[in-house]
C-alpha cells in the first residue's frame, strides 16, 4: 500500500489512527450497533400498528434494504479503508461539497444520539434507584463511556464486543424459549399461530401498513454502517470487512425478522401493553412480556438490565463514530485543524473531546426548560442516518463508474458487491420512500399540518444549507470520474 502521507508529513506517526480493530471486534460493530431499544422496545409498537405481518414485513425489506447498502459500502470501505468513510468516499466519487454536508451530517447525528443514550439511561437507573438524580447516572455514564473511548480505540472495540455478546445472548435466548412456546413445549402459551391470522391480521390497516412503520424499522437499523467508519482501524480490512458484510445478511434474519416472527405469534397485536412499552416502562418490552409469561419471574430486571447495555453500547459507538468523522473532516481541512490531534493511543482526543462537549450541552437542552430546543435536535437528527445511507448508495454508483472510466481490473478489489446495480437502486428507492415518509401524515386531512412538516423535515434544510454553503465559498464541482482519487493509505 502506498505511504505517500509518511512522505510529505513527518508527523505522521502523530497524526493517524491505529489498526487495532480485529475481526471479532468488526463482526460485533457490525451486528451489535444496530441491536437496541429499536428492537427491544419499538417492535412492540411496529407490531401494535401494523399488525405481525406488516412489521416482519417491514423489518424484513428494511433489512434487504441494509444488506445492500452494506455490500456497497464494503466494496468501497474494503479497497479504501479510511476512518469516517462517508464523507471521504463522498467527495471523492461525487462532490467536495456533498460529502462536506455527509461529514458534518453524520458527526451531528452521532453527537445527538450520544445525548439521547444520556437521557435514556438515567430513565432506566429509576428502575433501580428511583430517588438517586438522573443527571448523576448521566453523568457517571458520560465519563464511563469516554473513558473507554480514550484510552485507545482496542478499549471501545472491547467494550463493544462485549456489549453485543450481552445483547446477542439475551435475542438468542429469547429465539428459543419464545419458539419453545409457540410450539407447546414450555408453558405460558397455547394458541400457535393464531395470532397471525386474528382480527385484522397479519397486516392491520392493510398493505399500506407497512410504509406507515417503515420509518421506525429503518431508525431500528441505524448503526450497521458503523463497520464502514471503522474500516480505517481495522487490522486486515482488506479481509476484516469483507467477512463482517457477509454476516450481517443473515444475522438481520435471526436477531431482527425472528424476533418480531416470536412476538407476532405470542402477543396480540391489539394487546394494549404493546403501545405502553418505553424506556420508563421495560415491564411491558414485548421481550418481557414473553419471558413473564414463560414463567420467568426476573424477567423484567433482567430486560432492564440489557436493555442499559443497549443504551450504554449505543453512547459508546456514537461517541466512538463522531470522533472519527470530526477527525477525518478535519484531515480533509473541512472542519478546524486542532482536530486532527491523536495522541499516543492512536485517538483522536481533541475530536472526542468535542463531540463529548456537544453532546453533552445538547443532553443538558433536555434539561431546562420546555424541552422545545432538544425535540427539535432530535428531529433535526431523525433523517441524518438516512441521508448517510442515501450518501453511500449515491457513491457506490459513481465508484464503479470512476472505477471502469480509469481501466482498472474488478480483480484489484477485495469485495465485489455482486447484485450491482440492482442494490443500489433498490436501496435509493427505498431510502427516499422511508424519509419522504417521514411524516406523511401532515400533508393529509383537512389542511396541511405545516409546523408538523418543518419538525420533521428540519434535517433537510440543515444538509442542503451546509452542502450549497460549501459549494458556494469554495466553488466545487462534481468530481470528472477520470480524475477520482482512488488513492489507498
Amino acid at each position: 500500500m502506498k505511504k505517500q502521507t509518511q512522505q510529505t508529513n513527518p508527523r505522521e506517526q502523530h497524526e493517524h489512527l491505529e489498526r487495532k480493530l480485529k475481526t471479532r471486534h468488526l463482526s460485533m460493530i457490525a451486528i451489535g450497533g444496530t441491536i437496541g431499544t429499536g428492537l427491544f422496545l419499538a417492535s412492540g409498537t411496529t407490531i401494535h400498528d401494523a399488525g405481525p405481518g406488516g412489521a416482519l414485513a417491514a423489518y424484513l425489506i428494511a433489512g434487504i434494504m441494509v444488506y445492500f447498502l452494506m455490500t456497497s459500502l464494503a466494496e468501497m470501505a474494503a479497497y479504501i479503508p479510511i476512518s469516517g468513510s462517508f464523507s471521504t468516499y463522498t467527495s471523492r466519487f461525487v462532490d467536495p461539497a456533498l460529502g462536506f454536508a455527509v461529514g458534518w451530517n453524520y458527526w451531528y447525528n452521532n453527537a445527538i444520539i450520544l445525548a439521547l443514550e444520556l437521557s435514556a439511561s438515567a430513565l432506566i437507573m429509576k428502575y433501580w434507584l428511583p430517588d438517586i438524580p438522573g443527571i448523576v447516572w448521566s453523568a457517571t455514564f458520560l465519563v464511563l463511556i469516554f473513558g473507554l473511548n480514550v484510552l485507545s480505540v482496542k478499549g471501545y472495540g472491547e467494550s463493544e464486543f462485549w456489549f453485543s455478546i450481552i445483547k446477542v445472548v439475551t435475542i438468542l435466548i429469547f429465539i428459543v424459549v419464545g419458539l419453545l412456546m409457540i410450539f407447546g413445549i414450555m408453558s405460558g402459551h397455547t394458541g400457535g399461530f393464531e395470532n397471525f391470522t386474528k382480527g385484522e391480521a397479519p397486516f392491520k390497516g392493510g398493505i399500506l401498513s407497512i410504509f406507515s412503520v417503515f420509518m421506525v424499522v429503518g431508525f431500528a437499523y441505524q448503526g450497521t454502517e458503523m463497520v464502514g467508519v471503522a474500516a480505517g482501524e481495522s487490522e486486515n480490512p482488506e479481509k476484516n470487512i469483507p467477512r463482517a458484510i457477509k454476516q450481517i445478511f443473515w444475522r438481520i434474519l435471526l436477531f431482527y425478522v425472528l424476533s418480531i416472527f416470536v412476538i407476532g405469534c405470542l402477543i396480540s397485536y391489539n394487546d394494549p401493553n404493546l403501545l405502553s412499552s418505553d424506556l420508563e416502562n421495560i415491564a411491558v418490552s414485548p421481550f418481557t412480556l414473553v419471558f413473564k409469561h414463560a414463567g420467568l419471574a426476573f424477567a423484567a430486571a433482567a430486560m432492564n438490565a440489557v436493555i442499559l447495555t443497549s443504551v450504554l453500547s449505543a453512547g459508546n459507538s456514537s461517541l466512538y463514530v463522531g470522533s472519527r468523522v470530526l477527525w477525518v473532516l478535519a484531515e480533509e481541512g473541512k472542519a478546524p485543524a486542532f482536530l486532527k490531534k491523536v495522541n499516543k493511543g492512536g485517538v483522536p482526543v481533541n475530536a472526542l473531546y468535542a463531540t463529548t462537549l456537544v453532546g453533552m450541552l445538547c443532553f443538558l437542552t433536555s434539561l431546562f426548560g420546555d424541552g422545545t430546543v432538544y425535540s427539535w435536535l432530535l428531529n433535526a437528527a431523525g433523517l441524518a442516518g438516512y441521508l448517510s445511507w442515501l450518501s453511500i448508495s449515491v457513491t457506490h454508483f459513481r465508484f464503479r463508474q470512476a472505477f471502469i472510466a480509469q481501466g482498472k481490473d474488478f480483480n484489484e478489489l477485495p469485495y465485489f458487491a455482486r447484485w450491482f446495480p440492482l442494490g443500489p437502486i433498490l436501496a435509493t428507492l427505498l431510502c427516499l420512500v422511508a424519509m419522504l415518509g417521514t411524516n406523511y401524515g401532515a400533508f393529509i386531512g383537512d389542511s396541511i399540518d405545516w409546523y408538523g412538516i418543518l419538525v420533521s423535515y428540519i434535517g433537510l434544510p440543515l444538509f442542503l444549507l451546509g452542502y450549497l454553503s460549501y459549494k458556494l465559498v469554495k466553488k466545487s464541482k462534481i468530481v470528472p470520474l477520470n480524475e477520482a482519487d482512488f488513492s489507498r493509505e
